[in-house]
């Protein structure tokens, strides 16, 4: 099969080295899986409840959902919560609903009937994708927004796109480290 692409407009060294950088970390991650089975994605071979296919899953969920924010705004990631439901009532266990969105973010952890190695990667390089289009096509990496009000921000910060990538390597580089582990603890393989 061959794809046809229309032609990028040529980055700035700062997009280039930022989207680099990126694809390096997803590469050590994606490495990680190689040569896997489905089956063998999703077992947790340490005391962590983290599997293979699962972080995969979740980098790509926080990739796509953080390149929203950039685009978008703080309404881009919602993280309400039921009526009459607090955040202490999350933390202690005790809240009489789950939100939504919380239930998608564990599920995001978790390789789920029908996830395969082929249906996880596929996504991973459509988010990745879609990324490079998105920093491709923004203006101004200094652009910034609000971020989303949840308990782990501080309260009324505000991240410029550039942020927003660092995060987005940051969090990609800290999986492809739990990633590096997980495997080498499955079959004594590395990602490098």
């Amino acid at each position: 099969m061959t794809v046809t692409t229309s032609p990028r407009p040529a980055l700035d060294a700062e997009r280039t080295d930022l989207i680099a950088a990126l694809a390096s970390a997803r590469s050590a991650l994606s490495n990680s899986v190689r040569g896997l089975t489905d089956e063998q994605l999703g077992e947790r071979p340490t005391a962590s409840a983290l599997c293979l296919g699962g972080l995969i899953k979740h980098v790509a969920s926080v990739e796509e959902g953080w390149l929203r924010v950039a685009v978008e705004g703080p309404s881009a990631l919602n993280f309400d919560l039921p009526e009459g439901v607090t955040w202490a009532d999350i933390q202690a266990g005790t809240a009489r609903e789950i939100p939504r969105w919380m239930i998608d973010h564990q599920k995001d952890f978790q390789m789920l009937p029908g996830d395969t190695l082929a249906g996880i990667l596929k996504r991973y390089e459509e988010v990745a994708a879609r990324t490079e289009e998105v920093i491709a096509s923004l203006s101004d990496l200094s652009v910034t927004h609000a971020l989303p009000e949840a308990p782990w921000q501080e309260a009324g910060a505000v991240w410029s796109v550039r942020m927003v990538l660092l995060h987005v390597i940051a969090e990609t580089t800290q999986h492809a480290g739990h990633a590096d582990i997980l495997r080498e603890t499955l079959d004594g393989q590395t990602s490098t």
